[in-house]
């Protein structure tokens, strides 16, 4: 049985829950390995909305069971926030798993992301203020609080210490903050431990057993690949590995494992925050009659799940969809919100860039140059029936059709399946996801 890993083919809010979604039947385990409560997705069942933020969106499937990795940042009081939101809910919490070695946010770190973020004025990278960054870098640093170190109050004051030593001398001397105790941290963690002991785990061991016996695992990267601290868009990334390859560190799950790579990515792009963006629609404030990426925006909703903050819109790069085929070993792309390109009367596509006046076809590998890319646009017919009844791709407009063989065409791999609306049926399947699986 498969080994799946689930990616962002962009910078992320390409809506990774609706391809978990669309195989959910027929997965046992669900593992977020990377990330915090920094980025969020909404998954619609029936009438019912869910916006997870540090969950894996497997949890919202009976039967399945939920894993926090050991490459996840975890934020408790979010975590038991969303859990007992979802229970009120009546949705069943009870199989949730976290790995003892998960790297716990405190109250320092937040604070930490939320000064150094002011203090950066216009070089700000953008985060979300979660305090993900300064956990990670703890993490590196060797002076991290993992979940284990909870269940020893002598250890866990001792790791405190250590780490506020050096925070405190930074937060009163140069962001003229007051200083963190020792005690209002361990009490805080020490609250959370009676309802978080039960569901901590050697998660690792738990994911070799689940598919030595036969079970169909699903790893869900959070953010995406242009995000990824390795391999995105640095230092406007994310903190941690968004990429296939964090699946094996973030979750303790050898490479040789993993069968599949399913990228997802959106019929046109979206980022959050700071950084480069080739195909970025600016439209003029107060526009009239209303542009492009503002029209992206309302139809497609494009607000962060997490944030609220709304995105940056532009229309869909070949080019970087195609980087993350390569960097990933995508093996199926999900094309999702196709729909909200409906009513377009030519809908441009980013073909190549333009870099110092020569045409490039693939990512430059220099930063200044990704930065200052001009895109090199080819329009395409658009169509301007609703969409969002198709079940086969024959359903779909002569012009949608042809819009999504040209992607496919462009992006390295194939399209297996499109997005054409927000239900949770809303999709055309071209290609079985799951081949291997029983």
């Amino acid at each position: 049985m498969p080994a799946v890993v689930i990616v962002g083919a962009q910078w992320g809010d390409e809506g990774k829950g609706k391809a978990t979604d669309l195989i959910s039947s027929r997965i046992d385990v669900v593992v977020k390995f990377n990330g915090g409560n920094n980025a969020g997705h909404t998954v619609v069942v029936g009438d019912e909305k869910y916006a997870l933020h540090l969950l894996p969106s497997g949890i919202l499937t009976p039967g399945v069971t939920p894993v926090i990795g050991n490459g996840v940042v975890v934020d408790l009081g979010v975590l038991f926030n969303e859990l007992t939101a979802l229970s009120a809910r009546g949705v069943d919490v009870s199989r949730l798993l976290v790995s003892a070695n998960a790297h716990v946010i405190t109250k320092y770190h937040v604070t930490m992301d939320r000064v150094t973020e002011r203090f950066l004025g216009k070089r700000q990278i953008g985060t979300t203020g979660r305090g993900i960054g300064p956990t990670y870098a703890d993490k590196i640093n060797r002076v991290g609080i993992r979940i284990q170190d909870l269940f020893d109050e002598s250890i866990l004051r001792q790791k405190v210490e250590a780490a506020l030593e050096v925070k405190n001398h930074l937060l009163v001397k140069i962001y003229n903050r007051r200083a963190i105790t020792v005690d209002e941290v361990v009490e805080e963690l020490l609250s959370y431990t009676d309802r978080l002991r039960p569901m901590v785990a050697d998660t690792a061991l738990v994911l070799h057993e689940a598919l030595q016996d036969g079970r169909t695992v699903l790893f869900e990267a959070g953010q995406a690949t242009m995000l990824d601290v390795d391999h995105g868009t640095y230092p406007f990334v994310t903190s941690s590995s968004a990429t296939s390859g964090g699946a094996a560190t973030g979750s303790g799950v050898a490479p040789n494992r993993i069968d599949r790579v399913i990228g997802i990515a959106k019929a046109y792009v979206t980022r959050v925050g700071a950084g480069p963006f080739p195909t970025e629609l600016l439209d003029p404030d107060g526009a009239e009659p209303e542009g492009p990426g503002a029209r992206l925006r309302r139809i497609g909703f494009e607000f962060g799940t997490t944030t609220g903050r709304p995105r940056r819109t532009g229309w869909y790069d070949a080019l970087v969809t195609r980087y993350a085929s390569r960097i990933n070993g995508i093996t199926d792309l999900v094309l999702t919100k196709l729909d909200v390109l409906s009513g377009l009367e030519r809908i441009p596509v980013c073909v190549a860039y333009e870099v110092d006046g020569q045409r490039v076809e693939e990512i430059p590998v220099n930063q200044t140059d990704f930065h200052h890319a001009r895109p090199i646009y080819e329009e395409f017919p658009g169509w301007s029936e609703d969409i969002s009844g198709a079940r086969e791709f024959d359903d779909l407009p002569p012009n949608a059709r042809s819009y999504v063989e040209a992607l496919e065409a462009m992006s390295g791999t194939r399209i297996s399946a499109v997005g054409v609306g927000a239900d949770r049926d809303a999709i055309v399947v071209r290609h079985d996801l799951l081949p291997d699986a029983g």
